[in-house]
């Protein structure tokens, strides 16, 4: 392959207008300037000229932000690319735990506490308000009750008196799980500060002792509580981890996403260089979409960091979805002008201008 063929390619970052109107004014500098025998671009040329290239492409060469909304544009786009990937690849996933397969588990965890008749088990991966997604649970959804659309599984509770100590409960359900093949997580407690008034004695304030577990694609999340405050001493809940296609299609999907993203990003800002409102739309739109991701995420953080997650929340929920799904929506109406901003013949069309080095 010869140089001038490589510098060709790489001429390729820059938009096809402005390569045909000095593409090969730029080539020709660029031979010219290249040492005899030089037979491929230096790595300073190559990062050059596809920053020069990338740059080009977005054109407004008097912005000196306007790579920062490109890269803020691609992330975003980019994260929700992967969190609809990953909510698509969780259909990989075996079915949530039926009622025989909890208990099961609750025997082999729990030997000799009696498990209530009230045993719940979702008919979905994923539910809200305990019913598989449909389209009469699309007004809750995205008005305000999108935060109860979360993974399904089953539950159930203890019944009856306890029958030994909380402490040599929890003992035994650590080294029999332990002993049956799972992962056992360090139990986490916390006070549950029911009484307000400054004068309630802290040690009667119930305690909550969470216990979680991990076996395949199977966690196990048990809770024992104050039976005064809550009626039963133990709770338990049995769900699937995420299926093992999550991750590579959340990657790629983020990859392409957040790329095509960037390169709509570069073609719509270059077609509305004359267009006012343009920045108003987008920083509408990326307000919206980023605002219940630093929310989200700023909430979440701390609540991973409290206790053991073998299994962590799936990723549109750290983006705010669909919990916050309205400010999305709103955000695309306002991406979906700009875009039809764009796709309008512009007024003057100004010849690119580019700058090396």
């Amino acid at each position: 392959m010869s140089l001038t063929h490589r510098y060709r390619r790489l001429l390729l970052a820059y938009p096809r207008a402005y390569r045909r109107e000095h593409g090969e004014e730029l080539l020709g500098v660029l031979l010219d300037a290249a040492p005899a025998g030089q037979t491929r671009p230096t790595l300073g040329e190559a990062v050059d000229l596809i920053r020069g290239g990338l740059r080009c492409r977005l054109g407004r060469p008097a912005s000196s932000t306007v790579g920062v909304w490109a890269v803020l544009t691609a992330l975003i786009c980019g994260l929700f690319s992967a969190a609809l990937a990953s909510r698509v690849a969780w259909e990989t996933s075996r079915p949530q735990p039926d009622r025989a397969e909890f208990a099961a588990v609750f025997a082999e965890a729990f030997p000799g506490h009696r498990l209530g008749e009230d045993v719940s088990t979702s008919r979905a991966l994923f539910v809200i308000y305990g019913q598989p997604l449909s389209r009469a649970s699309l007004r809750d959804l995205l008005l305000g009750d999108g935060g109860e659309y979360q993974e399904g599984g089953a539950g159930g509770s203890a019944v009856g008196p306890m029958p030994t100590s909380e402490a040599e409960t929890l003992a035994t359900a650590q080294q029999r799980l332990q002993g049956a093949g799972w992962q056992v997580y360090e139990p986490t407690s916390e006070v549950l500060q029911t009484c307000a008034d400054p004068r309630c004695d802290p040690a009667s304030q119930p305690v909550e002792t969470v216990l979680v577990a991990r076996r395949g694609d199977t966690l196990l999340r048990a809770t024992f509580d104050d039976p005064r405050s809550f009626g039963s001493y133990l709770g338990v809940e049995l769900r699937r981890a995420a299926p093992p296609a999550v991750l590579p299609a959340a990657v790629l999907a983020g990859l392409v996403g957040g790329a095509l993203a960037w390169l709509v990003f570069a073609w719509a800002s270059r077609r509305t260089e004359d267009r006012r409102r343009a920045p108003l739309l987008l920083g509408i739109t990326l307000f919206l979409w980023w605002g219940p991701v630093l929310l989200s995420t700023a909430s979440l953080a701390p609540h991973h960091l409290d206790e053991p997650h073998p299994n962590w929340h799936p990723l549109w929920e750290w983006l705010g979805q669909p919990a916050l799904s309205l400010f999305f929506l709103v955000g695309l109406a306002a991406a979906l002008v700009l875009l039809a901003t764009a796709l309008t013949p512009r007024r003057d069309l100004h010849p690119l201008r580019v700058s090396l080095g």
